[in-house]
């Protein structure tokens, strides 16, 4: 057996191990950079360690720190409130404002599964007092969160980008993030009519204080981010009520207390709803900024968000202290560990030895869709983004052919690894069923089962005929 075929062997065995044993992708890519490195291709420490992305780590680390500013100050929870506030009662907008919202939050730096521990206590508590679907809710949630993914400040767009960037292809991240806020816009509209979403009220039936989220809520202990760990869920789902904590998703909205909230103990309100405060209104600007600063100056986005962060945790040092723990250091770790040992596989020639494998299919529209296939059912059940980091790389040489166009085809697999993530295996899915008190969580979960099999056997072919046939890039 070849070393070439070992070190994709290995590849895949991390993917297994990871999901099976929760274990965090990362730190088994690090040990099979190194072990695969020095048995298998030669390398010293030195030639394994020099694939360590640290642009990408500066990225991953700035714009969650920002945005963990924004938590932890209560930035966040002003502005679903201000959202469902809007709504009015009318029950129907509901879920499009979650979905709405969701996309925001991840469009300016949150982890996808952050964004969903966030809001969905507040999500299912509203589909129980509103008599909506809670499958219909879940489905709009999570496509939320995968809608902004892939903005050009965001953890997963960033990463797709760099990937792009390292390999040398030609990348395009506008349409990368447009592809992917469309796809998700489709399938939410479709699910939403499916599912009964316009029988909905559109009349004022409840008070909007109803939708404020409940503190007894899953919300206080929901998954690290692109983590899980095994409960006695319906049919083995990873129930994230009994996982890791999110950083900072388990304290109280907006208030104080001892662990650096205390910039916000003024923040809510007579009734209780949160409100807007200096340092709400800053955390606000700076966000902004780093949009401008990003797509119009062209400037850094991770030291850019870095240096913000700096500038508002010294005005509020408290909340700034906080904010380095909501830090995701869980996807940092798993998505510099895979593409350290991307560079590795790079080096010792695995990735031409996976091309020249794809090219011998002799029909590249088909491989195209096998690797789009292939980036749905594993994101299935294992980490998006760990796929998208090892996937992207192991197609380069069969994009390099010229035979599909690289833009369409990456786009293509970033968005069949994502659209999938409703499924009661991932962490998004099992958020969902998580904070599903007071519905049949066992039929959720088949339900849930159910709909995430028919996406993933159907959203890689859709997307794959819209991207990738008509040659993009």
């Amino acid at each position: 057996m070849s070393a070439e075929l070992i070190s994709i062997l290995v590849l895949v065995a991390v993917f297994v191990v990871a999901t099976t044993r929760s274990l965090n992708m990362g730190v088994l890519s690090f040990a099979a950079a190194f072990g695969v490195g020095t048995l298998l291709a030669g390398m010293d420490e030195d030639a394994i360690l020099a694939g360590f992305p640290g642009d990408l780590f500066v990225v991953l680390v700035g714009v969650t720190f920002l945005f963990g500013f924004a938590r932890v100050n209560g930035t966040t929870d002003w502005l679903v409130h201000s959202a469902l506030r809007l709504v009015g009662g009318r029950v129907v907008l509901i879920p499009w404002v979650i979905f709405g919202v969701a996309a925001l939050m991840t469009g300016i730096g949150a982890v996808s599964p952050a964004a969903a521990a966030i809001l969905a206590p507040v999500a299912l508590r509203a589909a129980r007092n509103y008599g909506i679907d809670p499958l219909l809710m879940g489905v709009l949630l999570v496509h939320g969160t995968q809608a902004g993914s892939f903005s050009m400040i965001s953890v997963y767009g960033t990463t797709v980008n760099a990937v792009v960037a390292r390999e040398g292809l030609a990348g395009n991240p506008a349409v990368l993030f447009l592809a992917s806020l469309a796809v998700n816009l489709v399938v939410a509209a479709i699910a939403f009519v499916v599912l009964g979403g316009l029988r909905l009220p559109r009349t004022d039936v409840r008070v909007p204080s109803e939708l404020e989220p409940d503190p007894t809520s899953a919300r206080t202990s929901a998954p690290t981010a692109e983590t899980r760990t095994a409960t006695d869920g319906p049919g083995g789902a990873r129930d994230p009520a009994a996982g890791d904590e999110v950083p900072g998703i388990g304290a109280s909205t907006g208030g104080g207390g001892a662990d650096g909230r205390s910039d916000a103990t003024s923040g809510t309100g007579p009734s209780g709803a949160p409100r807007i405060t200096p340092a709400r209104a800053t955390t606000l600007a700076s966000l902004l900024v780093l949009v401008v600063g990003a797509l119009v100056l062209d400037l850094d986005v991770g030291l850019t968000a870095i240096t913000l962060g700096v500038l508002l945790s010294v005005v509020w040092r408290d909340t700034g202290r906080a904010a380095v723990n909501e830090i995701t250091w869980s996807t940092v770790l798993l998505i510099c560990g895979v593409l350290t040992y991307v560079s590795v596989l790079e080096t010792m020639g695995t990735i031409d030895y996976a091309g020249e494998a794809v090219g011998n299919i002799g029909v590249p529209l088909l491989a195209a869709l096998l690797f789009c296939y292939i980036g749905g059912v594993v994101s299935a059940f294992a980490s998006s983004v760990g796929i998208m980091g090892a996937l992207i790389p192991l197609a380069v040489p069969f994009l390099l052919t010229g035979a599909v166009g690289p833009v369409g085809m990456v786009t293509a697999l970033a968005v069949s690894a994502t659209v999938v993530d409703l499924s009661p295996f991932s962490t998004n899915g099992a958020l969902v069923l998580a904070n599903s008190a007071g519905f049949d969580r066992d039929l959720l979960f088949r339900r849930l089962l159910i709909y995430a099999s028919i996406v993933v056997a159907v959203a890689p072919a859709l997307i794959w005929l819209a991207l990738v046939v008509p040659g993009f890039g």
